[in-house]
């Protein structure tokens, strides 16, 4: 049999696409050719492909092995198709029968004496090959906690070559995945932690029950970072559908817990301020990888010291925190991540940042140098601003101790169910997803509710989308009183969330 087929998955970011790969013998010199736009890890799988082949008591083709991976015009990177591609050429050989191989996706790496090893993307490879109507679908025995995420497939697992070629010869059983299981999460520090700062404990409420993204300024010392730390363990679990999609994003990225992948927690990324733009939005060559935002989705993004990002950085993100999503364009093709995640900053007032404000020895141009690095398009779309301020006294934590993480979530979910309940004929979930002409077209407030935003707006103090803003913080904190729809009150404490300075 000159020629074979088998299938594998071809990974755009968490998108997938399946591959169909031929293998074509002829005659002539002894070479094998691979077609499709591969990349140079890809190009290698030639060398590794015959020596596991011949390691695994299996006869190698002589004459000229054409292999094609088709669609030929889209870009094929990674190692994850040497399995398909030593399927194809032993069927071709008519070492082993091609007729299992029909709707079965082959994903995975082989050692140079046929062993098989784990690869990146097998979750998203495998949503897309159910998408696309496969039945069945082969990983490296390492994989398959992951791969047993997905329903609908027929999902087993070999560990070396042989155990394929046997099962295709019906003379061996492949591994069966096992049941899926979810370990315990990291606990998450609790908010009884922190002492004192009432006001900022109040945002980061608000925060949590309508998605809203958050700004704290204060000193060093003051509970900023302990604050953002603990915003995590106010939010709900991830949705099944969520869930599939954050791992998804941690699969191709390789960061995945091999014995419980699924992630049910709201990632919280937080890193450092010496983090590169590729980095943090995503990039590389080739096709793009995901950066630190799309790691964050769904979750928590947390930039500590954000004045010292830099301006390219942290405008980078304007787009993106409206979209939800990320999209990197290469010569290779355009990739897409999602990027819907609640971001927290924080920062000093100043540069020298003493614990005691008056000690700082920055002049007035120095700080507003230094606070302009946050440019006024960014702060535009931060809704919620609190300065922090230094404890006074630390006794007072001991008669009145702080509410804990659980009794604040309580109420974070209780206010969520509200607007889930409001929006679900709309698709949106939490008020911040809500667009702002569908929220003053469809839910208008009266004119003596929001006379303050237009005073705000007449005056140049509140922009468009400020406005808009304030009214979904309105909702949320409506929603945490338990009322109907928004009063005046509302509205003015969603307007003075966003007026407080930071400097």
């Amino acid at each position: 049999m000159p020629h074979a087929k088998s299938w594998s998955v071809a990974l755009f970011g968490i998108e997938g696409r399946v591959v169909e790969i031929e293998a074509d013998l002829g005659g002539g010199l002894s070479r094998v050719t691979l077609v499709g736009l591969p990349d140079a890890g890809l190009r290698e799988a030639k060398d590794r492909v015959r020596s596991a082949v011949r390691n695994s008591g299996q006869p190698w083709p002589d004459g000229k092995i054409t292999l094609a991976l088709s669609p030929a015009n889209l870009p094929k990177m990674g190692s994850g198709y040497d399995l398909g591609i030593a399927a194809a050429v032993l069927a071709a050989t008519g070492a082993v029968p091609a007729t299992k191989l029909f709707r079965t996706i082959l994903l995975g790496e082989l050692a140079l004496d046929g062993r098989t090893r784990p690869v990146r993307g097998v979750l998203p490879g495998l949503l897309a090959a159910r998408a696309a109507g496969h039945e069945r679908a082969i990983v490296p025995t390492e994989c398959l906690p992951e791969a047993a995420l997905v329903d609908g497939l027929e999902i087993s697992g070999v560990s070396r070559l042989t155990d394929l070629v046997a099962w295709l010869k019906d003379e061996g059983e492949l591994a069966e995945a096992p049941p899926p299981s979810t370990a315990e999460p990291a606990p998450i520090p609790d908010l009884a932690d922190v002492v004192g700062q009432p006001e900022a404990r109040w945002a980061l409420e608000v925060a949590a029950a309508g998605g809203h993204h958050l700004l704290l300024s204060g000193p060093p010392g003051v509970g900023k970072t302990l604050l953002a730390q603990r915003l995590p363990g106010l939010l709900p679990e991830l949705s099944p559908e969520d869930a599939l999609q954050v791992t998804a994003i941690h699969s191709v990225e390789g960061a995945l817990s091999k014995s419980s992948p699924l992630v049910t927690v709201p990632p919280f990324v937080a890193p450092h301020h010496s983090i590169t733009t590729s980095a943090l939005i995503g990039g590389g060559t080739g096709l793009a990888a995901p950066g630190a935002i799309s790691r964050a989705h769904r979750g928590v993004l947390f930039l500590d010291e954000a004045c010292e990002y830099g301006n390219q950085k942290l405008d980078s993100l304007r787009t993106i925190l409206e979209e939800g999503e990320v999209r990197i364009a290469r010569a290779k093709g355009v990739v897409r991540y999602p990027a819907r995640f609640q971001l927290i900053m924080a920062t000093n007032p100043c540069p020298c940042a003493p614990p005691r404000e008056i000690d700082c020895t920055c002049s007035v141009p120095t700080r507003r140098r230094y606070l302009a690095r946050l440019s006024g398009p960014l702060l535009d779309r931060v809704d919620l601003r609190v300065r922090l301020h230094s404890l006074t006294a630390i006794s007072a934590h001991h008669t009145t101790p702080p509410e804990p993480s659980a009794t604040v979530r309580d109420r974070v979910l209780a206010a969520r169910d509200r607007a889930r309940h409001r929006w679900r004929s709309h698709g949106w979930r939490i008020n911040s997803d809500v667009p702002g002409p569908i929220l003053r077209r469809d839910f208008p407030l009266p004119a003596s509710t929001t006379v303050v935003l237009d005073k705000a707006l007449n005056k140049g103090l509140l922009t468009a989308r400020g406005a808009d803003r304030c009214l979904r913080i309105a909702w949320t904190l409506t929603d945490l009183a338990g009322l109907p729809t928004p009063a005046g009150e509302q509205v003015a404490a969603a307007l003075n969330f966003r007026e407080r300075i930071t400097a």
